[in-house]
């Protein structure tokens, strides 16, 4: 599939390993646009989770993939109680066979040693101010926690499939090219201009006229709630791309890593 080259993505995610030892969280909250939920925000509340992952939509592909890792409960519920006091949807849900979807998974085995992991869902029926809105009540729980805490909003920019009999435009099928429209490659990579120079804000205020438009995976909702979590229109955190900007099946893919103070 990459015509003699691996997706740089994959690289990628040594260089994430290497930010994550050196800021040393002790959980990794992962925004999961695999985790489709009506009517709440919510919040893995977990204490325990082991078994074999296998993919309802690409099962020939992502099968037998083993997963053993431990949550973070008072975490979750502490989220649910910020949001009951903000008037925000937020619910902690504490249920062991509570399925697992590869927008965490994924991460899980790439990435995680020992950190415990709190997957926070994709609400449908929300609006990017809802989104906002559960990032600030994850903010103000954490700060309540004192807990060290990764955010990783896991998920593509652009998020338009290619047709299943489509014929690449570049023999290998990570390049750019192989995106699915020309205006989604020009899109992101405006998106992705604006995280390096920390203007979120700028992302935000265009939203519906330029960037929606594309349909970032799950309307967005990983990154607005983990801009939401990071200050809104307020943050100015400058991120740098550990991967190149790649396709994958017609979605635009890259990662970016946010400092903060």
């Amino acid at each position: 599939m990459g015509n003699g080259r691996d997706s740089d993505l994959i690289p990628g995610y040594a260089k994430l390993r290497h930010e994550l030892d050196r800021v040393k969280p002790y959980v990794l909250m992962i925004f999961d646009t695999h985790w489709f939920t009506t009517g709440y925000h919510l919040i893995d509340g977990g204490a325990h989770y082991s078994g074999h992952y296998i993919s309802d939509e690409m099962p020939w592909y992502l099968n037998g993939v083993p997963y053993d890792y431990h949550g973070e409960p008072e975490l979750a519920r502490l989220i649910e109680e910020v949001g009951r006091e903000q008037g925000v949807k937020s619910k902690a849900v504490f249920e062991p066979t509570l399925p697992r979807h590869y927008a965490t998974i994924n991460l899980i085995k790439k990435i995680a040693r020992n950190e415990r992991i709190v997957s926070v869902s994709s609400c449908q029926n929300c609006k990017p101010h809802h989104f906002l809105e559960s990032g600030r009540v994850i903010a103000r729980a954490i700060a309540r926690s004192d807990l060290r805490v990764v955010l990783l909003a896991s998920g593509a920019l652009s998020h338009r499939f290619n047709d299943i009999d489509w014929v690449p435009k570049n023999p290998r099928i990570f390049a750019e090219e192989n995106v699915s429209r020309p205006e989604n490659i020009e899109r992101d990579k405006e998106a992705i201009a604006l995280m390096e120079e920390g203007r979120h804000d700028l992302i935000l205020r265009d939203w519906d006229e330029k960037f929606r438009p594309t349909y970032w995976e799950a309307a967005g909702a990983h990154y607005l709630q983990m801009i939401g979590a990071l200050g809104g229109e307020e943050c100015r955190a400058k991120g740098r791309a550990l991967s190149a900007y790649e396709n994958a099946r017609g979605t635009g893919n890259i990662h970016v890593w946010f400092d903060i103070q």
